[in-house]
């Protein structure tokens, strides 16, 4: 018997919340590693949103009932820099289902590529989240699983998109802050 496949809805709402992420980063193509702490913080946003509008218009998109939009600002610490300074970001992502299990995820700015950009998302029988987006030189493959209530894992992959060959792999786990909960 084939398990029910978790909807995108679903997905975002139980990852809405303060994490706690520690982030391993390899870097093939100059044999380095990274490891960095953040904090991320993940809220539903109204459609209506100012960013959340001019990414649907890039796009020549319109509002639908199935369109979900989302907020991921984060707080990084790396040890890649000398000073461990503190990085802080925020990427609105939109989510437009084809169907229960798979759609486009619409972004501001994307993972590999600070470009505006678009993945593919489809759902697996163990309900990962697997992302594919391809940008100008690169594609990147990002898989995300729940591995308790409160606790998510995050596996990426970067390939050069002319030979395929991978530049960067990272494992990232995320631990939701339990204490910032409400009733």
């Amino acid at each position: 018997m084939t398990k029910n496949l978790t909807t995108i809805n679903q997905f975002i709402d139980q990852s809405i919340g303060e994490w706690k992420s520690i982030r391993s980063t390899h870097t093939l193509a100059f044999q380095e590693f990274e490891n960095s702490t953040s904090k991320i913080y993940i809220n539903h946003i109204n459609l209506k949103n100012k960013k959340a509008l001019e990414i649907l218009d890039k796009y020549n998109l319109s509002l639908n009932l199935d369109t979900m939009a989302i907020s991921i600002r984060w707080q990084a610490i790396s040890d890649w820099e000398e000073d461990n300074i503190n990085q802080e970001d925020e990427n609105i992502l939109i989510f437009l289902p084809k169907d229960e299990n798979s759609g486009i995820v619409l972004r501001n700015k994307g993972y590999t590529e600070s470009v505006i950009s678009s993945s593919n998302y489809f759902f697996d029988e163990q309900n990962n989240l697997h992302l594919k987006t391809i940008y100008q030189s690169t594609v990147s493959e990002e898989r995300i699983c729940f591995l308790s209530t409160h606790i998510r894992s995050r596996f990426s992959i970067i390939r050069n998109q002319e030979n395929n060959s991978v530049i960067q792999t990272s494992h990232t786990s995320e631990i939701r802050n339990i204490a910032n909960l409400k009733d």
